[in-house]
């Protein structure tokens, strides 16, 4: 039995509610409100940081899904937006695409309000002194509701206070802003991080590898490897006080190899893997020891382009340093060799990763090897590996267990699946779908 609710948790998730519904009715945060609010106590720094992290959940995030997740994480935009752009499209009712484009305009600038009028009315009419924390919050806001404006003028008044009288911790800091620089980035701002980046110096801050390397992964997400290899060069000068580090060139690696394939250009491929490549011998040059994230972004980018020769030598060289292929590494190769139709060494791959215990053999090492079985006509050996994959535990996809099934009631073999097995992966899959459900209530299928 769960222990009942602290009541000074109850209480501020009350208070927490009652300003949450002064923001979206639209109240003034004035005088007359402040002298009926009894429990300014309960205003603690968690708590206002809770009412500003609940503000782009009620006022910023579209309505266009009714069974929307309540988590923040979304994928970011692949694109640099163009506020302004937005703004005329949407005054002209014209068709708009991206992040706002089922966005309530007016509803986002009352958020936006609202939570600057609330953060300047604590101090205003309690004397509440605002931290770090705070500050970070409410440049989140402004960030994620796309108020540009409002957050370089809030940034630069910020940046002249300190807190206590003339103490050396500030308001803005390094990590502050490389924080917002990385909610600019997911956002599709990255033009606006970038200028953040270089706005550092007017708040007093000095950037360090973390916040370049936060930069950099922001260019690299829209495509911008020209700004990227200029910052990394930037952070390769001697004597630079933020050289890059291991994580700086895993970035732009894994960034050449994803979008090696978002072209139908060969000579743009070979172009982006040479550079990925060419980053992987400059970090062992330069004494970088590359981890397992960098080595399964190169191998699949070659599994990906059928360099299969390449791929191998890295999984050998990742071999002979000392670090551990795991189960990304190894699907890698299963999804390859599935996609080529050389099966055997499909499955040699997995009963490897079994075998040395090197990752866990879940659906999505199954699946490859059981769809080119299907393929090929080898239908007994795809069921084999289906029971196989239950039996360890995975439940497997509706489309590969109807594959599977079809597959067998065509060639006659109908009698196989047993009841019981069959009733089994049934319940398995609905319990998932049931799963999925609550987070998106409005999802129709077939049932099998």
């Amino acid at each position: 039995m769960l222990p009942p609710p602290c009541p000074a948790r109850r209480q501020s998730s009350l208070i927490i509610n009652q300003v949450l519904s002064v923001m979206i009715q639209g109240r003034p945060f004035d005088t007359h409100l402040a002298s009926s609010t009894t429990s300014i106590e309960l205003l603690t720094l968690d708590c206002v940081c809770d009412i500003l992290r609940s503000v782009p959940r009620h006022f910023f995030l579209s309505t266009r899904s009714i069974g929307r997740q309540n988590s923040t994480r979304h994928r970011s935009p692949l694109k640099q937006r163009n506020l302004k752009s937005e703004s005329r499209k949407s005054q002209n009712e014209t068709l708009l695409f991206g992040p706002a484009a089922y966005r309530d305009p007016k509803r986002v600038c009352l958020g936006l309000n609202k939570a600057l009028e609330f953060f300047y009315w604590l101090e205003t009419h309690f004397g509440f002194a605002h931290s770090e924390m705070t500050c970070r919050e409410m440049g989140y806001v402004l960030a994620r509701g796309n108020g540009l404006d409002l957050l370089w003028q809030f940034l630069k008044e910020m940046g002249r206070r300190d807190i206590g009288d003339g103490s050396v911790a500030r308001l803005v800091t390094t990590n502050t802003v490389t924080c917002l620089i990385k909610v600019l980035g997911e956002e599709g701002l990255v033009n606006e991080a970038l200028a953040l980046f270089y706005r550092m110096k007017q708040y007093h801050c000095k950037p360090d590898v973390y916040a370049y390397n936060t930069t950099i992964y922001a260019l690299c997400r829209v495509g911008n490897f020209k700004k990227a290899r200029f910052l990394l060069e930037q952070m390769e000068l001697p004597g630079f006080r933020c050289p890059a580090d291991t994580y700086t060139y895993t970035i732009l690696i894994s960034s050449y190899c994803k979008y090696s394939l978002q072209t139908g250009c060969r000579k743009a491929i070979r172009r982006r893997l040479w550079e990925a490549n060419h980053l992987f011998r400059l970090m062992l040059f330069k004494g970088f020891v590359p981890d397992v994230v960098t080595y399964n972004c190169l191998i699949d980018g070659c599994c990906k382009t059928y360099r299969i020769e390449r791929a191998l030598e890295l999984l050998k060289d990742m071999i002979s340093r000392g670090c551990v292929p795991n189960g990304v590494t190894y699907n890698s190769f299963i999804r390859y060799y599935s996609k080529v139709n050389d099966i055997e060494k499909a499955v040699e791959m997995l009963r490897k990763m079994q075998e040395m215990n090197r990752g866990l053999a879940t659906s999505s090492s199954y699946t490859p090897i059981i769809h080119a079985l299907c393929e090929a006509g080898r239908v007994m050996e795809a069921w084999k590996f289906l029971v196989e994959l239950i039996e360890t535990g995975s439940i497997p996809r509706e489309y590969t267990y109807k594959l599977v099934c079809d597959a067998l009631s065509s060639m006659g073999s109908g009698d196989l699946l047993d009841v019981e097995l069959h009733r089994k992966i049934k319940d398995c899959i609905e319990d998932r779908y049931k799963n999925v459900k609550k987070v998106k209530p409005t999802m129709a299928r077939k049932i099998i």
